[in-house]
């Protein structure tokens, strides 16, 4: 690293504006960018509708915070389109998308650049064509950065009665940004697109390792596989009744709107979503857990997803806390532990098959209690399988780790290049 930008980097670290800079509304920025651009100079509302019906609902797009703007069906599985989509904007490759669907770290919004093919989506977003000095792929990097986002959307939104927000989409243009010259946000978008492909190919691998996992599961937890460890070739096997050899509970959820079940409170308060996380977002306080049918797990106990998007998921806990009416704790008995959580991660397509036709209902302690699962008679067998599912295991957290890593790195990296403490214009 260049001596000048380290020592742009300490001062900001310093609390100070480095020589060169200045500040606008917690916004740095580079003297040589001028003054912060008002968005609705080199954004123009798109009002083309649908009514000729050119796009149909399988051109509905959807905007995630994760993947950008994407195709509805391949993002949730299907169309959530309303009987007509001839009121629903068009989206054209390039141009800009607001939504005002809050997510957890962006409670005013988003905004994503449509980087695919045109199609359309619902009143409720709004959309802009981008015109010169600014790129759309400028404008998505900026507002990547959670803070950037918020602080921009924040003074422009006003929350209703219901939490949903209040801005027409003439507003939204309303705020400012920093801007640096065409050629440099060009230079800057190539960086990090070049970082989100070494990323991309890192989440491919690990998806790839996800597989191998999963083939490995299935084959060496299935009698009639003909794959075997070696020495086990002959192995017999048993089945078991799961209800039989393990004892169960699930919890529930204190009554909303109870500011005194919740605040202040120590007690994680895990959801079917968390299960196979090591913290929380919610805690209940003691008083919540008393008026409540939460009850408590262990580190290290079994967890099952039976409704909710993660139906037929199971983890180890790595959290004590309460589970709510959502997640089943299963305990066994007479088998091993990690050999019955195998078994359900394994068979988790055909359970889910079986009891949630079309992703429809929910399972429930006595579905799977009257699950039978086949286990090899011999312990010696069972402990070489989880022994071996176990490496694999310990090779897909360091791949996670890495990438989790990789994406601090590209975090990083654009707020360098989004402050101009670093400058590519050269």
């Amino acid at each position: 690293m260049r001596e000048s930008i380290k020592n742009r980097i300490d001062a900001v670290r310093r609390g100070e504006v480095p020589e060169g800079y200045r500040t606008e509304r917690a916004m740095l920025f580079p003297n040589e960018w001028g003054d912060p651009v008002p968005l609705n100079t080199v954004l123009t509302e798109n009002k083309d509708r649908n009514e000729d019906l050119h796009f149909g609902k399988e051109d509905v797009l959807s905007v995630s915070g994760e993947q950008g703007i994407i195709n509805q069906i391949d993002l949730l599985g299907r169309s959530y389109a309303g009987e007509s989509v001839a009121a629903y904007h068009i989206v054209e490759t390039g141009d800009v998308v607001y939504t005002k669907s809050p997510l957890k770290e962006n409670p005013y919004g988003i905004i994503k650049q449509n980087r695919g093919v045109p199609g359309i989506v619902s009143t409720l977003y709004a959309v802009y064509h981008c015109n010169s000095p600014i790129t759309g792929q400028y404008l998505e990097n900026y507002f990547s950065i959670d803070t950037y986002l918020n602080n921009y959307l924040k003074p422009l939104v006003k929350r209703g009665a219901k939490n949903d927000m209040k801005v027409n989409n003439e507003d939204v243009l309303l705020g400012r940004i920093p801007l640096p010259s065409l050629q440099e946000q060009e230079r800057i978008n190539e960086i990090i697109a070049q970082f989100d492909r070494a990323l991309e190919l890192k989440k491919k691998l690990l998806e790839e390792k996800r597989r191998q996992k999963q083939w490995l599961m299935k084959k060496l937890l299935d009698p009639n596989s003909g794959v075997r460890l070696p020495g086990f070739e002959n192995s017999e096997w048993k089945e078991i009744l799961v209800g039989k050899e393990c004892d169960m509970f699930s919890g529930g959820t204190p009554k909303a709107g109870k500011d005194e079940y919740y605040d202040g409170g120590t007690i994680p308060f895990i959801r079917s979503g968390e299960i196979a996380k090591d913290e929380t977002e919610l805690f209940l306080t003691d008083e919540g857990y008393n008026n409540s049918s939460a009850k408590m797990v262990e580190i290290g106990d079994l967890l099952y997803a039976l409704y909710g998007a993660n139906s037929g998921d199971c983890a180890i806990s790595k959290i004590h806390g309460a589970i709510n009416q959502a997640i089943l704790c299963i305990r066994p008995k007479r088998i091993d532990r990690m050999m019955l959580y195998y078994l359900l991660c394994a068979n988790k397509d055909l359970i889910i098959g079986t009891y949630l036709q079309g992703g429809q209902g929910n399972l429930s302690a006595e579905i799977i209690k009257k699950l039978t699962v086949e286990i090899p008679v011999d312990i010696e067998h069972q402990r070489k399988i989880i022994e071996n599912l176990r490496i694999i295991d310990d090779a897909l957290a360091a791949h996670e780790t890495e990438l989790a890593e990789w994406q601090k790195k590209k975090k990083a990296l654009m707020q360098l290049l989004l402050t101009g403490l670093v400058r590519v214009n050269a």
